[in-house]
């Protein structure tokens, strides 16, 4: 970017002020990280590194991003650039489990090492630097800092000052300050895009403006370090004053003191958890995993786990939210990732945290900041459900007493209650699209109400509604996900396939559901498949070898799997516009799909069901890797891309980690050795293992529907009266409800009408507003 026309000769005004008032639309920095890192202590500071530099620093909670980063400008006689957008560097950690970073630069004119920590006693990281000069005839290098403050989570109406040799910026009530051991020669704050440093070297060649302030805009600070070598801090508080002094104190200690703190802090966690201690490259990155969830929760608020502490494709957008939020189902994803470590009572935070932040009708918004403010509202029932499929799995465990935790229980009551008034259509899958029924939601609504049952944390009524509820849903799987027949099937040889997603409507594989990041084309239900139905296997709800699971195996494989050279990765669908555009541009709404390493692991659990070899999933999750040993939400499909940093097989500017990928790892690796699964529940796998004959019929809006000859029961949330007669509406009975269990009303169809061969008519009238259900629904008894 070029500096503006009347920026030629600029030299800082009497009073100052920086020029180009507010400066560019601010963005954050790119998703994809090489590490992540914070202290074990008091400490609430969670910094990344990305392009090899300090990226989005976190504080005071993980849902707070103070910084875009702190990067670095090399300079000499006739030459600069900025070290991030050379890209040649390594990553290295002191342990597989302890994020003490180090990072190596090199180019032809320098190689410059940079060591980051975060200070486990202050809200303050470190920097140590050291710049060498391989060619001294060339003339001497200058190493100069450029930091970007993004504080307040935004870009925007930031403020920087210059002054007393150090760098700061403040925005309300949060603020920073950089300040360099060996003191920095020249320092200045400008506006992005027209006076900050990068813009004075692109000019001039090396930094030469020295502006006091540019304030209530997209700011940024240079500074020209006194030396080659030392160490630099930068701090967080309340006022600057306060910034100052935690960045001045982490000085004081030093390095090297302040790093010895943070490795024992990560190496005493380390003994106490049960991590894999074996040498090979997969126990190493299970350990890696390992620290990269605890990294990830957050210290103010124990047991919140943010997806990522990443922005995806921040580089093209300052979105407040990005992945710094919590996403109930990956918080409790995490939650069984933690438990199958040993770390419980790391578990039991998450399972704690979840209570804590429950809506009081019982279900969990989409997701939600740390403190528990809601970002995004849509209703996902797998994100009700895997919150109490994470508490049943503690209590299964013998690691979570529900009998001495009521709060507990009656968190687990409210979720069920939640699940039976609303499933088994959710308003969004689990990729927060489409509504209808997910295989992958339909499981884990299952596990939870008859777990809940099962283990006696429903009694009563409660414990019969929700067991029966489950029965139903667990015998109509079928008739709600499955297709069979289709075009795709006569393709591939198949009888038939569980979907995708299958909105409301019947089993006709022509309804059609809308691809909503596909600018909303849409496609046959028959037609899109993923992943969600292998968790009918994982959760004890089908067996490996089922006819229509090893068919649908089948299908997946031939459409979504993708070999590259590292291994075998699978896309979510078809026709997936989630991802960069075939041109390597950022996701804007729209674009193209791209394989997800999570994925390879849902599909390694399958081969530990089935009795093959989970190794090739394992080993393409390894392959996925940042450099810095993190596991990516998404990796590019396509040839490389060079200059958007585009590489086959290697992490895209999605997110990077996503941790869930990293407790699918875990997940896997220990199925993978034991041949047991952590997410499944004993007591729902025995209860299916032989499913138990369908006595009861839960009917809610079915408008035409087949079934054995059982008890009909019409439930509803509220008390209503059922109409029902025979087919040409003959031996009408009305019939008022009653409770049932779980906050539900049910009443039951006479049994006169339901005779091997009759049809059953029926309708209700709400008692409360008098007005009757919209459709007459039609039972075929067989």
């Amino acid at each position: 970017m070029s500096a503006p026309d009347d920026a030629s000769d600029h030299t800082a005004p009497p009073d100052g002020v920086a020029f180009g008032e507010p400066g560019i639309d601010p963005t954050f920095a790119a998703g994809d990280k090489d590490a992540v890192t914070t202290a074990l202590g008091s400490s609430r500071v969670w910094a990344t590194i990305g392009g090899g530099v300090l990226n989005e620093v976190f504080w005071p909670t993980t849902g707070r991003p103070q910084l875009r980063d702190l990067g670095f400008l090399v300079s000499g006689d006739g030459f600069w650039t900025e070290v991030k957008r050379v890209a040649d560097y390594t990553v290295r950690t002191v342990d597989d489990a302890v994020p003490l970073v180090t990072v190596v630069h090199r180019h032809e004119r320098y190689k410059l090492t940079l060591e980051f920590v975060c200070d486990p006693c202050r809200d303050a990281v470190l920097v140590r630097h050291s710049l060498r000069n391989p060619h001294p005839e060339l003339g001497p290098l200058q190493l100069h800092v450029l930091v970007a403050p993004h504080l307040g989570g935004s870009g925007h109406d930031n403020s920087a000052f210059a002054v007393d040799g150090m760098l700061q910026a403040v925005h309300g009530e949060e603020a920073l300050a950089v300040v360099a051991a060996n003191g920095f020669t020249r320092t200045s704050a400008g506006y992005v895009g027209a006076s900050d440093g990068w813009q004075d070297c692109e000019r001039h060649g090396a930094p030469t403006w020295e502006f006091a302030r540019a304030e209530h805009g997209n700011v940024a600070l240079t500074g020209t370090l006194a030396a080659p070598a030392g160490e630099l801090a930068i701090g967080f508080a309340t006022t600057i004053g306060g910034a100052v002094t935690l960045a001045k104190g982490s000085l004081v200690e030093g390095f090297e003191a302040v790093a010895a703190s943070f490795t024992e802090g990560w190496r005493q966690w380390a003994q106490s958890a049960s991590l894999p201690a074996g040498t090979d490259l997969i126990d190493a990155v299970a350990r890696t995993s390992a620290m990269v969830l605890k990294v990830h929760e957050d210290l103010t608020f124990p047991g919140a786990i943010v997806a990522s502490l990443a922005t995806p494709w921040g580089f093209a957008h300052d979105d407040p939210g990005g992945y710094h939020l919590v996403w109930p189902r990956d918080c409790a994803e995490t939650g069984l990732a933690l438990a199958a470590l040993g770390l419980f009572d790391d578990a039991r935070r998450v399972i704690r945290f979840l209570a804590a932040t429950q809506s009081t009708d019982g279900h969990w918004p989409q997701n939600f900041t740390p403190e528990g403010a809601v970002y995004w509202r849509g209703l996902q029932l797998d994100e009700t459900a895997l919150p109490v499929v994470l508490a049943l799995k503690l209590h299964e465990l013998g690691q979570l007493q529900l009998i001495d935790e009521p709060l507990l229980v009656a968190m687990i009551r409210r979720a069920c209650t939640y699940l039976a008034a609303n499933a088994p259509f959710t308003m969004e899958d689990r990729w927060e699209e489409s509504a209808g029924a997910s295989p992958f939601t339909l499981a884990v609504t299952v596990a939870a109400l008859a777990g809940a049952s099962t283990l006696g944390c429903l009694i009563g009524d409660d414990a019969e509604y929700a067991a029966s509820l489950a029965d139903w849903w667990h015998a109509r799987l079928e008739s709600l996900v499955y297709v069979s027949r289709t075009p795709l099937d006569t393709r591939l040889g198949t009888a038939g396939h569980y979907v995708r997603i299958a909105p409301a409507g019947g089993d006709d594989p022509q309804r059609r559901i809308v691809v909503a990041n596909r600018g909303g084309e849409e496609v046959d239900v028959g037609e899109m498949v993923g992943l969600e139905f292998l968790a009918l296997v994982r959760h004890g709800l089908r067996a490996a070898d089922d006819p229509r699971i090893v068919d649908t195996v089948t299908v997946v494989d031939h459409v979504l799997r993708r070999e590259l050279a590292d291994g075998p990765y699978y896309y979510r669908y078809q026709e997936d516009g989630y991802g960069e555009h075939d041109d390597g541009a950022p996701f804007d709404g729209t674009g193209s799909g791209r394989l997800w390493p999570l994925l390879a692991g849902e599909r390694g659990h399958y081969a530990v069901d089935a009795g093959d070899d989970a190794g090739p999933y394992l080993d393409a999750m390894v392959a996925s890797r940042s450099l810095g040993g993190l596991i990516p939400e998404q990796v590019w499909d396509a040839e490389p891309i060079g200059p958007r940093r585009l590489a086959t097989g290697r992490p895209t500017g999605s997110a990077c980690p996503l941790v869930w990928a990293h407790s699918e790892f875990i997940k896997l690796h220990a199925a993978h050795r034991t041949g047991a699964h952590a997410d499944r529940l004993d007591a729902v796998a025995q209860r299916y293992r032989t499913p138990p004959a369908l006595t009861v019929a839960h009917l809610r809006n079915e408008i035409e529907i087949d079934l054995p000859a059982c008890t009909l029961r019409v439930d509803a949330p509220a008390p209503f009266v059922l109409h029902a007669g025979a087919a040409d509406w003959q031996q009408v009975s009305d019939v008022p409800s009653t409770p049932v269990g779980l906050g539900m009303h049910g009443a039951v169809v006479p049994a006169a009408l339901v005779a091997a061969g009759a049809t059953v008519r029926w309708t209700r009238r709400d008692l409360a507003t008098g007005e009757w259900d919209d459709s007459d629904h039609v039972v075929h008894v067989s």
